[in-house]
């Protein structure tokens, strides 16, 4: 049979913690080192009752975290006390988030991600495993440069892959693609793919992540979506055209 607990762990560690309470003075006496223990496990695994989104007991979301409904935080993550986490997005394990971090709605972040202080993410960002971010361009250990931390935007839609790392003071603009292992060193038009070290571009995709082919006339079709494609000066445009038989539909032009 196939057993489920019908609580937390932290919250079992918190009703042991409580029972150990309840005890005359003599008997936690006896056992002081099991109540000290149980207090620094309830103490580490901090207990969201009243939350609306889901965080695992071994997350440690500071006090004045912001996170917003619908959300899902995994193991040993850390959310500082500034950040800002939009709503259903998704945490992977140990991730990191500074202070002053932004990350909108619907954002995935795989494990092993750090988001340095700087770090702003819109919407419907998905960024890979072990993916690295920075916030000083020529760090010494020996100095400080916390008042010279850069900015990285990355804009709504874009993909960032597998251990890639983004040099700050860079903009990743929207539905961009950053394959894995890039090393970004200068800002990423939107909707180009970009791979290597340093990271150049070799194509173009669509908002649901396929390569374009353009004809005589500059245009392209995305294959799963529809969506009409046109490159002008150099940039692209994006002209939408809606397939009933998706549930996800290209976004509506600005």
């Amino acid at each position: 049979m196939n057993w489920q607990p019908t609580v937390s762990r932290a919250e079992g560690l918190k009703v042991t913690y409580e029972y150990f309470k309840s005890l005359p003075e003599e008997e936690i006496r006896k056992d002081n080192l099991a109540f000290r223990k149980i207090l620094k496990k309830v103490n580490k695994f901090p207990i969201h009752h009243e939350a609306n989104f889901f965080a695992h007991p071994s997350a440690i979301i500071d006090e004045g975290c912001q996170v917003g409904e619908g959300t899902k935080i995994w193991h040993f993550s850390h959310l500082m006390a500034g950040a800002v986490i939009g709503e259903n997005c998704l945490i992977g394990q140990n991730v990191f988030v500074a202070d002053q971090v932004q990350i909108g709605n619907n954002v995935k972040v795989q494990n092993n991600v750090s988001l340095y202080e700087g770090v702003i993410c819109e919407d419907d960002v998905f960024i890979g495993p072990s993916v690295v971010f920075t916030n000083v361009i020529n760090p010494r250990s020996a100095v400080s440069r916390k008042d010279q931390y850069q900015k990285t935007i990355i804009r709504k839609g874009a993909t960032i892959g597998a251990n890639a790392t983004i040099v700050c003071g860079n903009e990743i603009e929207e539905y961009a693609f950053i394959g894995a292992g890039a090393v970004v060193t200068k800002s990423v038009m939107a909707y180009a793919l970009v791979i290597g070290n340093p990271a150049r571009q070799t194509d173009w995709v669509s908002e649901f992540g396929h390569k374009l082919q353009f004809d005589g006339d500059g245009k392209a079709v995305c294959s799963e979506s529809g969506a009409i494609y046109q490159l002008q000066d150099g940039r692209m445009l994006r002209f939408l055209t809606l397939n009933p038989k998706l549930k996800t539909q290209p976004s509506t032009l600005p």
